[in-house]
């Protein structure tokens, strides 16, 4: 019986680094020992395959490593983003409800309550009517790098949507609140230049210190209620929230209601105010000024809603009521006696009405409802509308006066009173500010100033209408220096239809 040769143990060794790399194990390698033959070639074979596969490996966890940095990166700027105002870099509302939750959580554990400033810009949509949305744009770089500067790095700066920001305090108290406060009130305050112009662009706040138990949500509606009643007050200020100014808030939520109700069911009316040829006296027109007869309230003045329906876009339906409601009237007259064939209506657009891709149709719409005339009506709208306009306002109107309707620049004196503007806007009329006239009759300085007025706009081809005219003196100077025509006091009140028709008819 022959003896089995001894088994060579290289073979075992090789065997068990090939288990060993098949389980993953890429590190292993066999050690290559004896004699250079076939078990030896194979160990280096495996032994090579095992440093690739290992470089193979190492180069995959590498760039898996990499792509999930780069996942990493991106999920935290997408977080970031979606918590970031973009214009400002400023937190947002999110971001900041998220703090306020954290805080108030906290102060159930016995911390101090955080404290809430909500405020809003006093006159910002007077800069975006006037020097553009990029001045505006402008405004709000420059408010939020004042506010992080007015504040500790521990509080929240954010931008809730608009000209609207809020500043959380953590830990805060009213004391300290309000310093904080008043602080922003002197920063925001400051000037801005903007090219050459310089704006002071106010603030209103509202401040709020949570108390316990309050949802974010409350705290939140809390200080912006104290804060709209910061700004029905005059110039910069801070009112800290009571519980009275939420019935004020109901009542203006209420009133938004009935306003809309007012429209559906005409109980909105117009009043009408003569304007007069002033070298003969004779009516040559009516300003459309609209009321409300509240059920309960009486007979409301514009100034106690108006404010109000421009906040809330109402305006659109307000000013389209306004205007089928003039031409109708007009078309009730020319349709009786005693009207003069060129008698016009004159109705006031807002900005937001001016913006409105609809405005065109609209009044086409009514005119040829009504069947009155394009030229027999005059659209009015303020300096700053037509002077620094977006491209839809110029778009409005220049359509409107392809229509053939008249247009006016109201309260001329009051803005950027310019001869290089007045030359290049698209209007027919020019309606003098009655506080250009006020000292007219008895002041010789406001005589030839506003001699060069009418001069100015009659040197760029159109008809001046003066209103505010309150005596006899005023329309005599005015038809001397060549002003057309005039409308104030002095020749009638805003009054009903049926008053308005016994006035021109003569009865």
């Amino acid at each position: 019986m022959n003896q089995r040769e001894p088994q060579d143990p290289r073979l075992l060794a090789l065997v068990e680094g090939v288990v060993r790399i098949a389980d993953g194990d890429l590190s292993t390698r066999i050690p290559v020992s004896g004699p250079r033959d076939e078990v030896a070639a194979v160990i280096t074979g495996i032994n090579l395959m095992a440093d690739d596969l290992q470089a193979i490996y190492q180069e995959l966890e590498e760039r898996v490593e990499s792509r999930t940095a780069m996942l990493r990166e991106a999920q935290i700027e997408l977080e970031r983003m979606a918590l970031t105002d973009p214009l400002t870099q400023l937190a947002n509302r999110t971001a900041l409800e998220r703090a306020l939750n954290h805080e108030l959580v906290e102060s159930e554990r016995g911390e101090l309550p955080p404290a809430l400033l909500v405020l809003d810009l006093n006159s910002f949509k007077g800069i975006n009517d006037t020097l553009g949305h990029g001045a505006g744009d402008t405004v709000l770089k420059v408010t939020a790098r004042r506010l992080l500067a007015a504040v500790r790095d521990t509080d929240m700066v954010a931008r809730l949507g608009g000209d609207e920001f809020a500043v959380m305090l953590p830990k805060s108290n009213a004391a300290h609140a309000r310093g904080v406060a008043k602080r922003i009130l002197r920063a925001v305050g400051e000037s801005i230049d903007i090219g050459e112009v310089r704006i002071i662009c106010g603030t209103s706040i509202g401040l709020r210190v949570a108390e316990p138990g309050q949802s974010v949500d409350d705290l939140v509606m809390e200080a912006d209620t104290a804060m709209y009643a910061a700004k029905a007050e005059q110039g910069s200020s801070v009112r800290v929230f009571e519980p009275a100014l939420l019935y004020a808030r109901r009542l203006q939520g209420l009133m938004i209601s009935e306003l809309r109700e007012a429209i559906r069911t005409d109980q909105l009316v117009l009043h009408f105010q003569p304007v007069v040829e002033l070298a003969s006296g004779r009516i040559e027109g009516a300003e459309a000024l609209v009321r409300w007869n509240h059920p309960d309230r009486g007979l409301l003045m514009p100034d106690a809603f108006i404010p109000l329906a421009e906040e809330t876009g109402i305006i659109i339906d307000l000013g389209y009521w306004v205007l089928r409601r003039a031409m109708q009237q007009l078309r009730e007259w020319q349709d009786g006696p005693g009207m003069d064939e060129d008698f016009s209506m004159r109705v006031n657009i807002s900005t937001t009405e001016l913006q409105s891709l609809e405005l065109i149709e609209h009044v086409r719409e009514v005119l040829s409802e009504t069947g009155v005339e394009a030229s027999k009506l005059v659209i009015e709208l303020t300096e700053s509308m037509a002077v620094n306009g977006s491209d839809i306002d110029k778009y409005s109107l220049t359509g409107l006066r392809r229509l053939g309707i008249r247009l006016e620049i109201d309260d001329f004196g009051t803005g950027y009173s310019s001869i290089s503007y007045l030359r290049s806007l698209p209007v027919n009329v020019v309606k003098i500010d009655r506080s250009l006239i006020q000292g007219l009759g008895t002041d010789e300085k406001e005589r030839n100033f506003v001699a060069a007025v009418l001069q100015l706009i009659h040197a760029c081809g159109m008809q001046a209408v003066a209103e505010g005219i309150e005596t006899a003196e005023q329309a005599a100077e005015l038809a001397r220096l060549g002003c057309a025509s005039g409308q104030g006091y002095y020749f009638g009140r805003p009054m009903a239809a049926e008053k308005f028709a016994e006035l021109f008819r003569g009865t």
